[in-house]
């Protein structure tokens, strides 16, 4: 080999500088690409923000709905109340229009026990029993004896009779007895009252 003729690389390092030289060629590549994919801070903090709204948004609608349940529930039981309410508000009604008719009928039987009709284990008297049950079982109590005191929002004085030896208006004879139904009057006591004599 002379001085002039060239020198031709080995082969292994003929493959070593192909590899170099396509990896020079590939680094700007690679490093457009980098910087093409970067991220800047306003990038990161504009995304942190959108995430932040994201998450407000999340929480004012839950916030929302939980409140929009709230109220739902408070109507519920609202109306469940009124429901209630009504519902015992018409069986008072009904009870008291069946405890209205059954009146006239006990007022006869309390005269047929009066006038001796209601012979102790008769049919009739057995009857009576059973229908003063009813009434009870209703809830419909008498009121109105002999020797209370009078009371105007109770009693309803048919006659005066002047007394002596009475301090106070006193009931002196019941002429029909009151029914309530519970705390509702069906009908007052209607009395005859001894008043202190002048």
């Amino acid at each position: 080999m002379t001085a002039q003729d060239p020198i031709e690389p080995a082969d292994g390092e003929d493959q070593v500088q192909q590899g170099a030289e396509a990896g020079a060629d590939e680094a700007p590549a690679a490093g457009a690409s980098a910087g093409d994919e970067g991220l800047t801070i306003d990038d990161i903090l504009e995304a942190e923000q959108t995430d932040e709204a994201a998450e407000q948004e999340k929480s004012d609608y839950e916030t929302q709905l939980l409140h929009d349940l709230k109220r739902i529930q408070a109507e519920y039981a609202n109306y469940r109340r009124r429901t209630e309410e009504q519902r015992q508000l018409d069986i008072e009604r009904a009870k008291g229009e069946v405890a209205k008719r059954l009146l006239g009928v006990l007022d006869d039987l309390d005269r047929a026990a009066k006038h001796g009709d209601l012979e102790e284990g008769s049919a009739f008297a057995l009857v009576a029993d059973k229908m003063r049950a009813v009434a009870t079982d209703t809830g419909l109590t008498v009121y109105g004896e002999a020797g209370e005191a009078f009371d105007p929002q109770q009693h309803e004085a048919v006659f005066q009779a002047p007394t002596p030896g009475v301090t106070e208006a006193t009931i002196l004879e019941v002429v029909e007895v009151g029914y309530r139904l519970g705390g509702v009057e069906l009908r007052p006591a209607k009395v005859v009252v001894a008043v202190p004599a002048e």
